[in-house]
């Protein structure tokens, strides 16, 4: 048997030793505090995001009233505990972009049998708006979410953050701190459900609390290791560690009997540790399967995604996405097995195909690539403990963006480009972008942002046949002095799609750790592999089109009056002279067509509504469709 694990950690096993938490932030006493005016702001927008959400996925009646060009009074009619009517109003946005909603919180107001008008409270809004799923056995729960949500937000908000310069000149790992409106459709885009108050704290993005990760050794027999084909993997974990932490957990196994080499060592989330690790995997860590080593000499930083670590001690060395068993916006956040062991194998491939094609190379953009991975091997375990454990012992390793930058450049997730300075607080509001839009004007701006955004994307799906997941969190923008360079990639391990019939190069194309039948069976829409061509179109079309770009139409319609179809104009502009440029891939511009009249785009809202059972798709105009070649 192996050392007996203490029940309560001792210092070297607290996440960060040296971190103070607010006892007010943790016992929630804040609130009693809380600028009334923010707990509005947080109030109408998690009741907003709802309703715009229902709204577009026709889940609610609504009418639709023009009040002027740019406005319209969204109105739902519903009853009342007592069966009385009652309607909820908000203006808003009817936009040119895929027909989407945004609705101007501030003007959300709900109105009883008599007429008379209040700032809806998030419960009695809750128990009206969704009182056409009562019968749903997942209303609970998404509820439960969308109450997670506004507390965290209210927390973050309260925190009295300031940047410690003007935003627009913060390294990358600070924006990640700073963009804290997160998910702008999500209703639950906070939920974080299974953090406490503390725990939001310590691991929030927002918070930029240090991290220590966890180190456990995992017997070899019981370990899973992927790796990129140019990698020594026992030497690169020996310098993720450093000499002295590696040298003292060989020290601390060789104690217990054990030799280093018989293990392979793997980081987990310090908050998986407290709350899931040893309560599920007590047998191995009592049998010395599983053996707790101490905690990283290095300190981390949570990014948006909060389950991805960004290394502070040494910004270059890779980032580090760790298996979290909580439930954030449409998913829990555990890291499968075949998509740990698969990261590797796709940015083999990926950084293959680039380096062996020209235009890729000139287009000069980045593929931050999933370089390793280890996960707990749980096919060893007996079906009944397979729902509780699985996906919950994962680590990939990503290249850090620091060791591409150039000289004077600098990232931005592209999320935080219609980021709002002040939205919450009392100074000026003004976009984060107001100053390089204000520098080389807007249209100029936006020509160059499209420039170097678009045919990246386009360009893997055309000339190879690769669909990419390019939302918000994925992509990052590199400029400088403001002015749009070039972009960078990540977050493929479960972040591509394709057909391997309509691969341009299907000869490269790489043998994947299948997909387990019970993972499938618990998320319809996760796969990578398909036979539809369609699927790998929309997989781009509705991350990147639908989600990216449509965002920073509304968001530059909404700010700087640039017209939506002026906008899309320029998308397309752009498309079409990669087009022209490439006519080899004539063939392929008719099978992957982004002009075609629709897009299939997921709907969120319903997803955590009704589960995941099967998959829910819209069809949704495509407002690219006007501008394809004749």
């Amino acid at each position: 048997m192996a050392t007996p694990l203490p029940l309560n950690p001792s210092p070297l096993m607290s996440s960060s030793p040296s971190q103070k938490v607010a006892p007010t932030q943790v016992t929630g006493a804040w609130l009693a505090g809380i600028d009334a005016g923010i707990y509005e702001k947080v109030q109408r927008r998690v009741i907003g995001q709802l309703l715009q959400t229902l709204l577009y996925e026709a889940a609610l009646p609504y009418t639709c009233v023009s009040l002027n060009e740019q406005r319209h009074m969204f109105v739902v009619a519903l009853q009342d505990a007592e069966q009385s009517p009652v309607e909820y109003r908000c203006n808003g946005l009817l936009s040119a972009s895929f027909e989407l909603i945004r609705l101007d919180h501030a003007s959300l107001e709900r109105v009883d049998k008599n007429g008379r008008r209040s700032v809806p409270d998030l419960h009695l809004a809750l128990a009206e708006l969704l009182s056409p799923f009562k019968d749903s056995p997942h209303l609970a729960r998404f509820i439960q979410e969308i109450e997670q949500t506004q507390l965290k937000d209210l927390q973050a908000r309260n925190q009295g953050y300031q940047p410690a310069k003007p935003a627009h000149q913060l390294d990358v790992d600070a924006l990640e701190q700073h963009f804290m409106d997160a998910h702008s459709y999500h209703p639950c885009y906070k939920s974080r459900i299974g953090f406490s108050l503390a725990d939001n704290v310590r691991y929030g993005p927002e918070f930029a609390s240090p991290i220590a990760v966890v180190w456990l050794a995992v017997a070899r027999p019981h370990a899973s290791v992927g790796h990129v084909r140019s990698m020594d993997f026992p030497a690169f974990v020996r310098e993720e560690l450093g000499e002295q932490r590696w040298q003292t957990f060989e020290q601390k196994l060789a104690a217990q009997g054990k030799s280093i080499d018989d293990y392979q060592l793997m980081p987990v989330h310090p908050w998986q540790w407290d709350n899931l690790t040893v309560s599920t995997f007590f047998p191995e860590l009592a049998s010395g399967e599983l053996i707790y080593l101490g905690t990283s000499a290095d300190v981390y930083q949570a990014q948006q995604s909060i389950r991805t670590l960004a290394n502070v001690s040494d910004p270059k060395k890779p980032y580090v996405k760790l298996s979290m068993s909580m439930t954030n916006t449409s998913s829990t956040r555990i890291l499968a097995r075949h998509t740990v062991l698969n990261g590797p194998i796709i940015a083999d491939w990926l950084q293959h195909l680039i380096g062996t094609d020209s235009t890729a190379r000139e287009l000069d953009f980045v593929i931050l690539g999933e370089v390793a991975g280890v996960s707990f091997d749980y096919r060893h375990l007996p079906e009944s403990r397979s729902a509780q454990t699985y996906g919950t012992l994962g680590a990939i390793w990503r290249e850090s963006l620091h060791q591409y930058l150039r000289a004077d450049e600098q990232a931005v997730p592209f999320n935080g480009l219609s980021h709002v300075e002040n939205r919450y607080g009392t100074g000026k509001q003004s976009p984060f972008i107001d100053a390089w839009v204000r520098q080389y004007g807007l249209k100029k701006w936006t020509r160059q942002l499209l420039q170097v955004t678009v045919p990246p994307i386009i360009h893997m799906l055309y000339a190879e046949g690769i669909g990419m997941e390019s939302h918000g969190q994925n992509i990052v923008l590199i400029v400088k002095d403001g002015w749009p360079q070039r972009i960078a990639l990540k977050d493929f391990h479960d972040g591509v799609r394709y057909s391997p019939a309509h691969l341009a190069r299907p000869e490269l194309c790489p043998e994947l750790v299948p997909l387990p039948a019970s993972h499938a069976r618990l998320n319809r829409n996760s796969f990578i592999i398909t036979d539809d061509v369609d699927a790998v179109r929309d997989f781009s079309c509705d991350c990147f089109f639908f989600i990216c770009l449509a965002e920073m139409a509304i968001f530059l319609r909404q700010h700087y009056e640039l017209e939506e179809a002026m906008f899309w104009q320029m998308t397309a502009e752009v498309i079409l002279a990669y087009q022209q440029a490439h006519p080899q891939h004539r063939n392929r511009y008719a099978l992957f067509d982004v002009f075609a009249p629709t897009y299939e785009v997921e709907e969120l809202t319903k997803r955590r509504l009704l589960g995941d059972g099967e998959r829910r798709f819209r069809s949704v105009p495509n407002p690219l469709h006007v501008y394809r070649p004749q």
